[in-house]
């Protein structure tokens, strides 16, 4: 499969705006309009959606949600689509989309991570588009600390760009900043040190492969079915394996083990070269932690297994794009992730 790359955003482009799951609700819409000028102090122009009610669980009936996705995701006059946050049931829009065309149309950035890896993923690995699991539009005003990048950065990237990077060695203990409060918040509080995690054993690692994944909560759904087809889409690329990502959202440890072992036996890990983990907050139990749930589910791959990297939902955030070309380095020295568009 050819991974096609949407054509880098330049200044006077149009980015979508659209909540394919859950949307904004009253109390933060302030947030939403503070994310809104940062894009626009990018030199890009904004198109609000109609599907953005936040005061249920989606934010428009299904139909009307996958009908907004694909007027901007076929626009040729909008170049990225980026929603507020995730949500929860992003997944009755798959059979709703127009797969075929979303195939034909010039690729468009769709970003976003959570609930929105229900949409992502497929769309890598249905059509061969990149996109961006990231920082959503409602985390886009944090400065980003050094060794990171934003999903603003990448879309303004041209095809065969080379980026790297590292984890900058703290992040947020517990909880959220509130947008109610503090709209306008951009700073993130980063209390507790750590780095990244070797699970399967010590030594060396520098692997390489094409990047695949998201949440382990959404994509466990979608494991074996024509919309989480990795075991296909590894054999398309076979020639390079994969480096397949996975984060768990907030299940706690017994769930994520259960998923995990349903994924891998759906194909999700053929050809994995590595498996990279995101930094967790979900809860363990007294006889399984987060970590010991993963090696008990993926440590008969007998591939590196690399946990708490930025790719989760524990700020700050390290964008991956699906599809690019990855090389993973993790030593007693020097950690990162470098991502070839191309």
């Amino acid at each position: 499969m050819t991974i096609r790359y949407p054509r880098p955003l330049r200044p006077g482009d149009r980015v979508g705006i659209t909540s394919p799951s859950s949307g904004v609700a009253e109390k933060h819409l302030e947030r939403l309009q503070v994310a809104i000028r940062d894009v626009q102090a990018r030199g890009f122009e904004v198109v609000l959606g109609q599907c953005m009610d936040g005061s249920g669980h989606v934010s428009a009936p299904a139909a009307e949600r996958a009908g907004e996705l694909m007027s901007m995701l076929t626009d040729p006059g909008i170049r990225a689509v980026v929603p507020p946050w995730g949500g929860e049931t992003a997944i009755d829009l798959l059979p709703l989309l127009d797969w075929d065309r979303l195939r034909a149309a010039e690729p468009t950035w769709l970003v976003g991570f959570s609930d929105l890896a229900t949409i992502i993923t497929p769309l890598t690995l249905l059509t061969g588009t990149a996109t961006i699991h990231g920082n959503n539009l409602m985390d886009t005003p944090y400065r980003v600390p050094e060794g990171l990048l934003s999903w603003l950065d990448i879309v303004a990237a041209p095809q065969g760009h080379q980026f790297t990077q590292t984890p900058p060695g703290h992040h947020r203990s517990v909880g959220r900043d509130d947008f109610v409060a503090v709209p306008e918040v951009r700073d993130y509080t980063l209390d507790a040190p750590g780095s990244w995690t070797r699970l399967d054993g010590n030594g060396d690692v520098e692997v390489e492969g094409r990047l695949i994944g998201g949440c382990i909560e959404t994509l466990c759904n979608l494991a074996g079915t024509v919309y989480g087809d990795v075991a296909a889409f590894a054999r398309a690329e076979a020639a390079n394996g994969l480096l397949v990502y996975v984060e768990a959202a907030g299940d706690d440890a017994f769930t994520i083990c259960r998923n995990l072992h349903g994924m891998r036996l759906a194909g999700f890990f053929d050809e994995a070269n590595a498996v990279v983990v995101g930094r967790t907050s979900a809860p363990g139990a007294p006889s399984l932690s987060q970590h010991e749930a993963v090696l008990d589910a993926l440590s008969s791959l007998n591939v590196p297994i690399i946990a708490d990297v930025e790719c989760g939902h524990v700020p700050p955030y390290m964008p991956i794009v699906n599809g690019a070309r990855g090389r993973l380095v993790h030593t007693a020295t020097r950690s990162e992730l470098t991502q070839i568009l191309g």
